[in-house]
């Protein structure tokens, strides 16, 4: 039997486990990446396990998210990023010189390598051939340290593409079609592989904005074959070095196959409040657009805004319409400005923003009140754009552009002639200069620590019997956002968790951190794919630091779960969904942890004094790590022993 690209590449890294769909497998991480916001925590563990030094091929420390820097949280979290990073022998991205997952394609990401960073977004490298995996951030600090990272090995589907994208089609609505079809859950357990003729057609970046937001999937990741627009890619980022054929075999066999006609695909748009409510953006003609926001690690690459310019050019956009673009690196800005492409966007009206993921997080960008804003980003869940009750649109840069013209959705229709394909240039202007690359040893380097940088706590392990209440019931696609918010504000805290932690559920129950301090312990209630969304551990850490014993849910999203087990979180499933009605925030439960057995079955008696089951899909290794309190303290009872 011919094997598919994930399966080559897993073969190559396995180090334990079975290649049989849902076993656990260990995989050797060749690479890892972080970003600020989820950074500083994963190095302050990394600093906890003991090394002196990275012991992977590559690990990058990007700064991109926290760039507002209002005070001295964000620039001493900077300081200590650039400072541990020399420390331990991992390369540093200054802030200012872009997008980590822009910059990990154009500089780093190679072909049949393993990659996984956190941040739920690192598939982005899947659209030059490697295996990149968002991840916790503790399960990053453990890879940087060359422990495997384990995931249960994934179902493997091919998406096969006919056709050539024509029109105002883009690679964004690719992706968007895929998730109409498949929704936020279609993915989960899986690996999407895309091959079939159409492939051919669709360039890197094209490629890297559908693997990206192959997260919203809720998939393990998302990768594509290593070709000869893969070579191409390289040759002009000036690393022909790093290039490797990879394709599947002729007779690769896969799990699932789905089928998309490129030719067949018309602008599409996401809806509020999930990247899976797409529509056709004609549906839509007539309403009124307030904002328009270009740019993120999703569309932000150089054949992205220079679409953009060239739809721009000529014109001024409506003094009604505001319009944000954030361009992925600086790379992309130099070769803008190489060919006077940033003046149209600046005479259209249009405002540059530096290169970071900004409005995306809702790091400044946020649209008015109950405004409706076109973004070219990932996500649009409610809230994360700074404002609570605005509408976000998810769509492609070609289509927010033109959008951004009329100030209103309109027919693609009338668009008129859509704007030629963008290639790279032939001599890519290099920005390799502005990493700072780390000595060849770190024995000298003094880290630098901020008062906002506290070190993590070490948790109890978990209890025989976990009496307590439900302290809060959520429902269905509860997303990290909800969990712990983004923003300057909040984010800015990320390396301070009993400071952060005063925010958890603060925009669903701004009561909740009162009643769970008031309790000292407590269980959530939760519907299904409980934690979608980003990477953030924090989502993790600051219940763990309040006292959050257990999550009971319908299902969970992958990363999520897979923090919760880091931090020592019991997560049950319901055997019966409908117990979930019967009970309500304020129950009380009394769970026999002790009792619990990988994939067994639970009784859990109600203070009603009636009886539920729950279930789990843990391993032995998953259970013994949250018995333990966590990873870290499984870790270092594994060495002292």
């Amino acid at each position: 039997m011919g094997r598919s690209i994930t399966h080559k590449i897993i073969e190559q890294h396995r180090v334990s486990g079975s290649m049989t769909p849902g076993e656990e497998v260990g995989l050797r991480i060749d690479q890892t990446l972080t970003q600020d916001a989820t950074g500083t925590m994963a190095w302050l563990q990394f600093e906890a396990i003991g090394l002196d030094r990275v012991r992977t091929d590559l690990s990058v420390s990007y700064v991109d998210h926290n760039t507002l820097q209002m005070g001295f949280r964000n620039p001493d979290d900077h300081r200590y990023l650039r400072t541990v990073a020399e420390k331990y022998g991992a390369v540093f991205s200054p802030p200012g010189t872009g997008i980590c997952h822009q910059l990990h394609l154009e500089n780093f990401a190679k072909p049949g390598a393993t990659l996984i960073g956190s941040d739920s977004h690192t598939p982005t490298a899947g659209g030059i051939g490697a295996l990149a995996m968002g991840a916790g951030g503790l399960s990053v600090a453990l890879g940087m340290a060359g422990e495997p990272y384990f995931i249960p090995m994934p179902k493997v589907v091919k998406v096969h593409l006919t056709g050539e994208l024509t029109g105002w089609a883009a690679g964004k609505d690719v992706i968007l079609k895929l998730l109409g079809m498949l929704t936020v859950k279609g993915g989960v357990g899986k690996v999407f592989e895309y091959g079939g003729p159409g492939v051919a057609s669709l360039s890197v970046p094209d490629r890297a904005t559908i693997t990206n937001m192959g997260a919203e999937l809720g998939a393990t990741t998302s990768v594509f074959p290593s070709d000869g627009r893969t070579r191409e890619f390289l040759e002009k980022m000036g690393r022909p070095q790093d290039f490797t054929e990879l394709l599947a075999d002729e007779d690769a066999e896969y799990d699932e196959i789905v089928e998309i006609d490129l030719s067949e695909l018309e602008p599409m748009v996401a809806q509020p409040h999930m990247p899976d409510l797409v529509v056709p953006v004609r549906e839509l003609a007539g309403l009124k657009i307030d904002q328009c926001a270009i740019g993120s690690c999703t569309n932000s690459s150089y054949s992205d805004l220079k679409s953009t310019a060239l739809i721009l050019a000529g014109h001024r956009v409506p003094a009604s319409t505001d319009v944000l673009i954030s361009p992925g690196s600086k790379q992309v800005v130099k070769m803008l400005a190489r060919e006077n492409l940033i003046e149209p966007l600046l005479d259209a009206g249009a405002r540059m923003l530096e290169c970071t993921c900004g409005p995306c997080i809702g790091m400044g960008g946020s649209p008015n009140s109950a405004g409706v804003s076109v973004r070219t980003f990932n996500r649009n869940f409610e809230g994360r754009s700074g404002t609570q009750d605005a509408r976000i649109y998810l769509a492609s840069a070609q289509t927010a552009a033109r959008l951004a013209l009329d100030g209103e959705f309109t027919d693609p229709a009338t668009w008129g002639e859509a704007p030629a394909r963008v290639e790279l240039p032939d001599d890519v202007p290099s920005i390799r200069s502005l990493f700072l690359f780390p000595p060849e040893s770190g024995a000298e380097t003094e880290i630098l620590r901020g008062p906002n940088i506290v070190a993590l706590e070490k948790f109890e392990a978990l209890p025989e019997t976990i009496e307590a209440d439900v302290l809060l019931k959520v429902g269905d696609n509860i997303t990290t956002d909800h969990i712990l918010p983004a923003g300057p504000q909040i984010t800015a805290l990320r390396s301070n968790i009993p400071a952060i932690s005063e925010y958890i559920f603060s925009r669903v129950d701004q009561e909740f951190v009162g009643r769970i301090k008031a309790a000292g312990k407590g269980v959530i209630l939760g519907g299904e794919n409980y934690g979608q969304g980003s990477s953030r551990e924090h989502a993790a850490l600051g219940p763990r630091h309040l006292g959050v014993k257990a999550v009971l849910v319908k299902s969970l999203a992958r990363i999520h779960r897979a923090n919760l087990i880091n931090f020592g979180i019991l997560p049950l499933l319901l055997v019966d969904p409908s117990d979930y009605d019967r009970l309500e925030q304020g129950s009380g439960l009394t769970i026999p942890a002790s009792a619990i057995e990988p994939g067994g079955v639970v009784d859990i008696l109600v203070n009603t004094g009636e009886s539920i089951q729950a279930t789990n899909d843990l391993t032995k290794k998953e259970l013994a790590i949250i018995q333990s309190g966590g990873l870290l303290n499984a870790v270092r009872q594994g060495r002292d022993q």
